[in-house]
């Protein structure tokens, strides 16, 4: 059954990948697990992406389809995301990257964990980050992207917030392609996640730490 949703969702086969989801919903299945297969999914997809076997339209469907299910697993979460918001999160993919996938699982995740999530979407620009951090006073941002130039936008940013004065005020987490020490390292981030719910508890130990 787990790997029939992720097969579903990878294959982007819309009406199979909602059926299966229905169906785990309905017997009752914890809905976390249900967004871990959607999340191995859209994995694949991004693979296939990498590897040219899909191009940006499958991508843009994909999203579409992981929508829908998020959508159908909402209200089985929403108990937390209901009681009081556990911080703020500034989030976004950076500049020059337009994939949303990830960003938009761990957008999702960290929401209906209790986070307010302020999600600046895709291709953000440096600039935009270090605004919204200084109108929402987030402590906690994070940075996006598949490809492997973002690297170089996630250095900039984290830069850029240094420039602004709000570095020692901000942690910084990144995520979303194939991320290591190394690459933390060279971004001047953090932490990195390897997925959505590795972020979410970075995010939670940290609000913890204060």
């Amino acid at each position: 059954m787990a790997g029939n949703l992720a097969n579903a969702l990878a294959d982007l086969k819309e009406e199979g990948a909602l059926k299966i989801v229905k169906d785990r919903l309905g017997a009752g299945e914890d809905p976390l697990k249900i967004l871990e297969d959607a999340r191995k999914g859209m994995e694949t997809v991004g693979k296939r992406f990498a590897n040219s076997e899909y191009f940006i339209p499958d991508l843009v469907y994909s999203g579409e389809i992981l929508k829908a299910v998020t959508e159908l697993v909402k209200p089985k979460l929403t108990k937390a995301a209901e009681s009081k918001k556990l911080g703020k999160v500034v989030f976004g993919t950076v500049a020059g990257d337009i994939h949303d996938i990830g960003k938009d699982i761990a957008v999702f995740m960290l929401d209906v964990n209790g986070f307010e999530v302020h999600d600046l979407g895709v291709d953000v620009p440096v600039q935009k980050f270090v605004d919204k951090i200084k109108e929402t006073g987030a402590p906690i941002v994070g940075l996006s992207g598949f490809l492997a130039l973002a690297f170089d936008s996630m250095k900039e940013t984290v830069e850029a917030i240094e420039a602004a004065g709000l570095r020692d005020k901000v942690k910084v987490m990144i995520g979303g392609g194939q991320m290591s020490d190394e690459i933390k390292k060279y971004t001047g981030a953090d932490a990195y996640g390897k997925d959505a719910m590795a972020g979410v508890s970075l995010a939670k130990k940290w609000i913890a730490a204060g």
